[in-house]
């Protein structure tokens, strides 16, 4: 079957090891000085591990693997003790992965085991991507904030990189805005602050399918359209550092060295 998964750069990795505390269902492990991913059944493709590479060597890609089972997860988990298999439980719980949570349990329960309590936490400690949040309470509105009729600033179109043709020619000599697609909603600003007289690009590095042909589109684009500059637009949550990894291959991949500029939005909707 076809589903996403690790996808470990051995180039890039040093085998430090960070990844492996957070792959509580034992799909790492260090060998020979790299980090390998040593079963497609135990591989989650969620990317909790991702986030604290500090060699930017690990993505996720979509491939012929075999199917996640939870209940050989499980067999690893518990080896580990109270601690991996609260940790488990939580990140099944982050992702919404209700199915896989209740087989989890399903195994605990059936093998006498303690089934911990657990608590969805903000950030860092938990994944905030998918954590439910009602944030209406926490916005101070004004009328004149109300009331302002704002002027798009968007200066192309398609804006989704998917669609994106590589050889469009407002891209030529472009400044580029490369932006995660719940920034624009998250942030109030977003037009004026990132728009004018820029190009957008759009994608999604989580939900999105096929991000080695984002890559490659990304590749052909710095390789051919002598682009001048890239403001790189990403939330908060530990997902959207795909967005940076992708640009970063895509980059190396054409043999340019363009400074990134960098912004974050946070899930109030404040640059951070």
């Amino acid at each position: 079957m076809k589903r996403k998964i690790i996808k470990i750069n051995e180039e890039k990795c040093n085998g430090c090891g960070l990844c492996i505390p957070d792959c509580p269902e034992g799909a790492l492990q260090v060998i020979d000085g790299k980090a390998r991913l040593i079963s497609d059944l135990f591989c989650d493709g969620l990317g909790a591990c991702i986030k604290t590479c500090p060699q930017d060597a690990m993505t996720t890609e979509e491939r012929e693997a075999e199917a996640y089972d939870e209940y050989k997860v499980m067999e690893n988990v518990v080896k580990g003790g109270i601690n991996v298999i609260k940790a488990h439980l939580l990140h099944l719980k982050e992702h919404g992965e209700e199915k896989f949570y209740e087989q989890a349990v399903d195994y605990l329960k059936k093998n006498d085991l303690e089934v911990p309590e657990i608590e969805l936490k903000p950030l860092p400690c938990g994944c905030p991507g998918t954590m439910q949040k009602d944030l209406s309470k926490e916005k101070k509105r004004t009328a004149h904030a109300q009331n302002t009729n704002l002027q798009s600033e968007l200066n192309n179109w398609p804006i989704q990189l998917k669609l994106l043709n590589p050889n469009a020619p407002y891209l030529k000599n472009a400044d580029l805005v490369i932006a995660a697609d719940c920034t624009a909603f998250s942030y109030a600003n977003f037009h004026q602050k990132f728009l004018k007289d820029r190009v957008l690009i759009m994608l999604c590095p989580k939900l999105d399918s096929d991000l080695s042909h984002y890559v490659d589109k990304l590749t052909m684009i710095f390789d051919k359209q002598e682009i001048k500059s890239v403001t790189l637009v990403h939330m908060e949550v530990p997902c959207c550092g795909g967005v940076e990894m992708i640009i970063k291959e895509a980059m190396q991949k054409a043999g340019k060295n363009i400074i990134i500029k960098d912004y974050t939005v946070s899930i109030s909707g404040e640059l951070v």
